[in-house]
């Protein structure tokens, strides 16, 4: 079980603790939708910020967001593959 949130109102003229909340769910702009695991951390930032978003609960699978999850994306390919890119070998290289 999952939730998906979607931010419905502008950050701006909010306090920068809700603004922080809504950045850490992954919403930072008007429209944008995420699926967040349903976790009691995850329900606290939905009461917090409750009055800027609208919720559901979804059988959609949660998947990483940002650029932490990215790099770690990028590492699991680069370690499955166990070479390195041609361009990256060159750009390791003394001239």
């Amino acid at each position: 079980m999952a939730l998906k949130v979607k931010l419905v109102r502008s950050m701006s003229g909010h306090t920068e603790n809700h603004r922080a909340t809504l950045r850490g769910m992954g919403l930072t702009r008007v429209g944008r939708e995420r699926v967040l695991p349903d976790t009691p951390a995850s329900r606290g930032m939905i009461a917090k910020v409750g009055y800027l978003i609208e919720w559901s609960e979804t059988n959609e699978e949660f998947t990483p967001f940002g650029r932490r999850a990215r790099q770690k994306a990028q590492k699991a390919a680069s370690a499955k593959g166990g070479a390195r890119p041609e361009s990256a070998a060159k750009a390791g290289e003394l001239r």
